[in-house]
């Protein structure tokens, strides 16, 4: 997958729902992330909405998937919709992400890899500040960090 940026770039692709979820460590001062096996890149774990599906159950699917945790969503953090940036994926697709962004918590489960990914953990702020993060990725762990009761729309 990669991230391509430009005026009204959107125009070019297809739209998809997708949802991702943050969870804090018990002490709030670490965040889980994932290593992608696509393109080895550190994210918030998450992905498409599927047909038949809300978008809760999506962070519980993708979380379940990509982590082996059980979560259950707590609050939306925002909507991010940027018509200037696009996911390109090798098979060709194109896609501009209307992304929702939700903290969640953890209910169960064993963290693990997945096929979807080759390495999850928590990271502080400043060991996250190092990594190769998606950069979207970013904008919504910030978010997530303001303490905004009021769900941000972007």
């Amino acid at each position: 997958m990669r991230i391509l940026e430009g005026e009204r770039i959107g125009k070019t692709a297809k739209l998809r729902v997708g949802c991702s979820a943050l969870v804090f460590d018990e002490s709030r001062q670490k965040i889980l992330l994932t290593r992608r096996s696509d393109n080895g890149r550190w994210c918030i774990p998450g992905g498409a909405v599927d047909e038949g599906e809300s978008v809760t159950e999506t962070c519980e699917r993708e979380m379940l998937e990509e982590t082996g945790l059980c979560v259950r969503v707590t609050r939306l953090i925002g909507v991010y919709s940027s018509p200037h940036r696009i996911l390109e994926y090798a098979d060709g697709n194109r896609w501009q992400l209307v992304a929702l962004s939700f903290e969640a918590e953890v209910l169960g489960g064993e963290l693990q890899i997945t096929d979807e990914t080759t390495e999850v953990g928590y990271f502080t702020l400043a060991e996250i500040a190092h990594m190769d993060l998606l950069e979207h990725h970013r904008e919504r762990i910030a978010d997530a960090l303001v303490g905004q009761v009021a769900t941000f729309v972007k």
